[in-house]
């Protein structure tokens, strides 16, 4: 099973990171009433900016963390790229 580090832009700007299995399923899960996180339930509509595969899900959620340590500026440049 093949696991992803995705990342998301709200409809405020802020920019939020998960994992998952299926990217297509959970971004539209967080453009839903009830099965979006918390955070992207008040943030509608979002939209997909990011996505990287990952060898496992250990691998995914090391990403995922080592990205949300990231400043909010150098995250906007790694999507430029």
């Amino acid at each position: 099973m093949a696991w992803y580090v995705y990342m998301v832009r709200c409809s405020d700007d802020s920019l939020y990171t998960g994992v998952t299995t299926d990217v297509k399923r959970r971004v539209e899960e967080h453009n839903s009433e009830k099965k979006a996180a918390k955070y992207t339930r008040a943030r509608q509509p979002v939209e997909l900016v990011f996505k990287i595969k990952a060898k496992d899900r250990s691998k995914a959620q090391m990403k995922e963390a080592q990205l949300k340590k990231m400043s909010r500026e150098d995250k906007l440049v790694m999507l430029q790229k």
